[in-house]
């Protein structure tokens, strides 16, 4: 939790020095919260986790689906080597994850023909797709 936590601060950081988002910082544990951010969590489960080039194929096109012009941070990944918990899913086969400025911006993104041709060309690979939204508290 606190390499999540540090890796987290450094990247947020990267960001306050490019000016992209509001930063407060709380006194505990020196968190750092983004204000009015959308964070958007895509967990992708392949057809056949077992094929190295339908995995490819998607990280790929993830990639290329960062281009869309309202994406501010980005994180693709594989399930992490994490201890075995009640609590912990290691079964999806690719997470992405993407920071917007606002929800508006978040909408343009799920209409950009970026992200529809996204869909289209690769909606073939995966057997399940879970979303996670989530804004300030």
């Amino acid at each position: 939790m606190n390499k999540r936590r540090s890796f987290l601060k450094k990247a947020v950081a990267g960001i306050t020095l490019a000016g992209v988002f509001p930063l407060s910082r709380s006194a505990s544990a020196g968190e750092v919260k983004l204000k009015g951010a959308l964070i958007h969590h895509v967990f992708f489960w392949l057809k056949e986790p077992g094929n190295e080039a339908h995995k490819k194929q998607l990280v790929e096109a993830l990639n290329n689906l960062l281009d869309v012009k309202t994406i501010k941070l980005s994180h693709i990944g594989f399930p992490a080597g994490t201890e075995s918990r009640d609590v912990v899913d290691h079964s999806y086969s690719i997470s992405y994850m993407v920071l917007f400025d606002s929800k508006a911006e978040q909408d343009a993104y799920q209409t950009d023909p970026i992200h529809l041709k996204f869909v289209e060309e690769n909606q073939h690979l995966w057997e399940k797709v879970v979303v996670y939204d989530s804004v300030d508290v």
